[in-house]
């Protein structure tokens, strides 16, 4: 299958855009609507999102992620080849929890253009097309890469909001398995112990919890942490261990 990760929204042509390449050049291939609302040109939140909800998905997938606040500049159009999985995009940073995590990868740049290149819609016009080479057994030009550090620090885990569904819940990069549930979670200045479901807490209680695609998340029973604790993408979080 092929799976779209973008912070295009489902608003307007874009997604479809990217659905009628992957039909024309990859017909009969289950195209998933993986993730459509990371949040703008955030490529480090994405990145830690990506490897938390790519992890469901059967080896051989094919990823096109397009987070991308750098189309036509002189950054690289790149594939990763990541514990049997392909991730197709821009080499900005969007794979690089990706490559760090997975127990074999290999990175290559991609040469191969098509006849028409847009200069600022790479996702329909480079990134779909090579990914429908891909799932049809064709291997793209393209050459050994190697990437460059991202700028400022990129942890392991990330102690930050990076994501807010629609019911306020918080997501963080922060992978959910690595914390005790004896530990509290901080975030604007509110200190929240751990539940292992919504109803474990009264109505209007905060908690943090292993989320379904395992990263921790901050939730309020019955209402919205966003709300509650006026957070944004990019607020810190600390983890308090007892």
């Amino acid at each position: 299958m092929i799976a779209l990760f973008t912070d295009f929204g489902l608003a307007g042509p874009y997604v479809g855009q990217l659905h009628a390449v992957l039909a024309q050049q990859a017909p009969g291939t289950p195209v998933i609507d993986l993730f459509h609302d990371v949040p703008n040109h955030d490529i480090r939140a994405a990145a830690y999102l990506l490897p938390a909800y790519a992890r469901g998905l059967q080896p051989g997938t094919v990823f096109v992620g397009v987070v991308d606040p750098g189309v036509g500049t002189d950054r690289p159009a790149v594939m990763l080849h990541a514990d049997h999985r392909w991730y197709v995009g821009p080499g900005n940073g969007l794979f690089e929890i990706v490559a760090r995590r997975a127990q074999v990868c290999e990175w290559r740049e991609i040469l191969w253009r098509p006849g028409r290149l847009s200069a600022s819609f790479h996702g329909r016009d480079l990134f779909a097309p090579v990914a429908a080479m891909l799932v049809r057994g064709v291997a793209p030009e393209s050459r050994s890469w190697t990437p460059a550090p991202p700028g400022g620090a990129w942890p392991d885990d990330l102690a930050e909001v990076v994501y807010i569904d629609r019911f306020g819940n918080l997501l963080t990069g922060i992978r959910a398995p690595n914390v005790p549930r004896t530990a509290r979670v901080q975030v604007a200045g509110h200190v929240l112990p751990h539940a292992r479901t919504f109803g474990e807490v009264a109505a209007g209680e905060g908690f943090w919890y292993e989320n379904a695609n395992g990263l921790v998340e901050i939730a309020v029973n019955g209402g919205r942490a966003d709300h509650r604790f006026g957070c944004t993408v990019g607020a810190a979080v600390d983890v308090i261990f007892v």
